[in-house]
């Protein structure tokens, strides 16, 4: 069976050895033409940890959208490499054109630590941001979940670095927490959402929280995860 499936697996190598080439090509060609120092690397083929390894050099990593349609195409899945690396992870929607990153954010806010992680790997952003709003969404179930007080003390917390949040706070009703969260960035026009990524992983083994996992799957634009 190993010697039939054989020639699928050199045509895919194939290919993917093809993409890599005209992805470097085109990286090489914007660094130097905007002046970047940057640095290519390559995983060798079978390293499961090799993007995750490779992002703890980097001050943030970004990363398409894992796309289950496209079982051919070889790339890290962005939930993999939020939980191991211990660096933030920015993932971009396969669909859609983002020129404009980073000018309306929107925090996902729950008071835990992965979300108090991604507020301060996010930092630089929010400094710059024009706008920024932490959202807190009660789960349905759990509808005093959180202290009140959670929003205002991490809205004092980001006045002390000079950024002026709003505040807001709901409860998801009908809906998962993941898509209440995306329902209501849409609803403000967000360019940005920053969240904590929730779930463990271990050897062989990836488990995440529903709300990370509805977001990976249905995400309409840019999301800084950290873990």
């Amino acid at each position: 069976m190993l010697a039939l499936l054989n020639p699928f697996f050199e045509e895919l190598r194939a290919r993917t050895r093809d993409a890599a080439d005209k992805t470097r090509q085109a990286f090489e060609h914007i660094a130097n033409r905007r002046g970047v120092s940057a640095e290519w690397r390559e995983i060798p083929e079978g390293a499961d940890a090799g993007p995750a390894l490779h992002a703890r050099y980097a001050d943030l990593t970004i990363l398409g959208q894992f796309d289950p349609d496209k079982p051919d195409m070889i790339r890290p899945r962005p939930e993999q490499v939020t939980l191991v690396s211990g660096r933030p992870i920015l993932v971009v929607p396969n669909v859609g054109n983002f020129a404009d990153l980073g000018r309306r954010v929107v925090i996902g806010w729950n008071a835990s630590r992965e979300a108090a992680r991604a507020v301060n790997d996010a930092m630089p952003l929010l400094t710059a941001a024009e706008t920024v709003t932490v959202l807190t969404i009660e789960p349905r179930e759990e509808p005093r979940a959180h202290d009140e007080l959670s929003g205002a003390d991490i809205s004092l917390h980001l006045a002390r670095h000079g950024v002026k949040a709003g505040i807001e706070r709901t409860v998801s009703a009908d809906l998962p927490v993941g898509e209440a969260l995306l329902s209501r960035v849409a609803d403000l026009c967000a360019d940005l959402l920053v969240m904590g990524a929730y779930g463990h992983s271990r050897v062989r083994e990836l488990l995440l929280g529903g709300a990370t996992r509805s977001l990976l799957r249905s995400m309409t634009l840019p999301v800084l995860m950290s873990h």
